[in-house]
C-alpha cells in the first residue's frame, strides 16, 4: 500500500460525514423548499400571514444556507443545526397561526414533514449526546403545537413515529461512526506499516554500504600483508589495522536497528513522490537521523501532504528541510485556504495524532501548524 494510504485513513470518517452532511443537506432543501410552497398553498383560515410571512422567510433563509453547503459539498456546520432546530421548534409551537386546522386532523401538515428532517439532520450531524435531546424536544414541540391548535385532536400517534425516526438515524450513524472509526484504525496502521518497511529498506542499505566500506578496507589490508607489502612490523600496518578492528568492533556492537541512522532527505524525498494529486517541491538538505526519528518525520509529513491535497484546494506544496540552531526543521506549506486548528472536530485524526502527537511525543521534538489566509505551514523539528 502506498504512503498515499494516509490521505484514505484520515478521510474515512470524514469523507463519510461529508457525504451524509452533503446527502442531508440537499434533502432539507428540497423539504425546506416544498414546505414552503405547501405553506403558501395552504394558507387558508386560520392561518394568519401576520405569522405565517416572518416565520416563512427565516426558514426560507436557513433553507438556502443548506443549499449553499450542498453545492459547496461542506460538512455541516454545528450552528447551522442547532439554527434549524430552533427555527422547527418555533414552527411547531407556532402551528395554530400556521396550518390549517383540516391538516393537523389529517396528519398533512407541512411542519410535520419539516420535523421528521430536522430530526435525521440532528441525527446525521451530532453525536447520540446531542442529537437525542434535540430530537426529543423536536418530537414534544410538535405534539405541544398539534394540541393547542386542536385540543382534542390525538397526539400519540405523530410522537411515536417521530420517536421511531429518532432512534434508527441515531443507531445508523452510530453503526458508520464505528465502521468508519475501524477502517481508519486499520489504515492507520497499513501506513505506518508502508513507512516502517521504507525506513527499514533504506537501513539495511546503509548497513549494506557500511559492511561493503568495512570488507573493502580490512580485504585491502590482508592483501596487503598477504602480498608480503610489510616484511616486518610497521607502525603504519598497526595503526591500520587498529582502525579496521574498530570498525568491525562498532558494527558488532551497533544497537538495535531502531537506532540505526537512516538519511532523512532520501526518506522524504520518497515521501513527496509517493503524494497523490500533489506537485511537492523540495529543497532537502542532507541529514542523517535515527531511523525512529526518521520514521516519525515521515509520518507528520505524509499527514502534511495528504490534508494539502484534500482540503487546500491547490495542487502545489512545498517541502523544505534544513538545520537551524542546531535543530533539524522540516516544513510542508502550500498557499491553500487555511484552518482554524482549535476548532477541528472530534474526528480530524490526522492533525492531532499524525502531525503534532507524533512529533511531540518524540524526544527532543516538536511541531507547530499556522494556518491563514495565505496557505498552511506546518513545521517539524528534533533536536539531536
Amino acid at each position: 500500500m502506498a504512503l498515499t494510504g494516509s490521505t484514505r485513513y484520515d478521510s474515512a470518517t470524514r469523507q463519510l460525514t461529508k457525504a451524509v452532511a452533503r446527502t442531508g443537506a440537499g434533502a432539507r432543501s428540497a423539504v425546506g423548499s416544498v414546505a414552503v410552497v405547501a405553506a403558501l398553498f395552504g394558507a387558508v383560515p386560520p392561518v394568519s400571514l401576520a405569522w405565517l410571512a416572518p416565520m416563512l422567510l427565516v426558514h426560507l433563509a436557513w433553507t438556502l444556507l443548506y443549499v449553499r453547503v450542498f453545492w459547496r459539498a461542506d460538512l455541516l456546520p454545528y450552528w447551522l443545526v442547532a439554527g434549524d432546530v430552533a427555527i422547527t421548534v418555533g414552527l411547531c409551537l407556532a402551528q395554530v397561526h400556521l396550518v390549517p386546522t383540516e391538516a393537523l386532523v389529517t396528519g398533512s401538515s407541512w411542519v410535520h414533514g419539516l420535523v421528521t428532517m430536522t430530526v435525521v439532520m440532528a441525527g446525521v450531524t451530532w453525536r447520540p449526546i446531542v442529537a437525542i435531546p434535540a430530537g426529543l424536544v423536536l418530537a414534544a414541540a410538535f405534539a405541544a403545537g398539534v394540541r393547542l391548535a386542536s385540543p382534542t385532536h390525538d397526539v400519540y400517534g405523530s410522537l411515536g413515529i417521530h420517536l421511531v425516526q429518532l432512534l434508527a438515524i441515531v443507531l445508523l450513524m452510530t453503526l458508520l461512526r464505528r465502521s468508519a472509526a475501524s477502517a481508519d484504525a486499520f489504515l492507520r496502521q497499513s501506513v505506518r506499516a508502508d513507512i516502517s518497511l521504507m525506513v527499514e529498506r533504506l537501513r539495511r542499505e546503509d548497513e549494506l554500504r557500511q559492511v561493503g566500506s568495512i570488507h573493502e578496507t580490512s580485504l585491502h589490508t590482508l592483501t596487503m600483508v598477504g602480498l608480503g607489502t610489510y616484511d616486518e612490523p610497521s607502525p603504519t600496518l598497526r595503526d591500520q589495522v587498529a582502525t579496521d578492528l574498530a570498525a568491525l568492533e562498532k558494527l558488532r556492537d551497533q544497537p538495535h536497528a531502531g537506532s540505526v541512522p537512516i538519511a532523512l532527505d532520501a526518506l522524504l524525498d520518497q515521501v513527496a513522490g509517493r503524494a497523490t494529486g500533489l506537485d511537492v517541491h523540495r529543497r532537502l538538505t542532507p541529514e542523517t537521523v535515527p531511523g525512529e526519528v526518521a520514521e516519525r518525520f515521515a509520518r507528520a509529513v505524509t499527514e502534511a501532504l495528504a490534508n494539502v491535497a484534500l482540503h487546500a484546494g491547490v495542487r502545489e506544496a512545498e517541502l523544505v528541510s534544513s538545520r537551524r540552531d542546531g535543530e533539524i526543521v522540516v516544513e510542508v506549506a502550500d498557499a491553500g485556504r487555511g484552518f482554524d486548528q482549535h476548532r477541528l472536530p472530534p474526528d480530524r485524526f490526522g492533525v492531532r495524532g499524525s502531525i503534532l502527537d507524533t512529533m511531540r511525543t518524540l524526544p527532543n521534538g516538536g511541531a507547530r501548524i499556522s494556518s491563514g489566509d495565505r496557505g498552511t505551514r506546518v513545521s517539524l523539528w528534533w533536536r539531536p
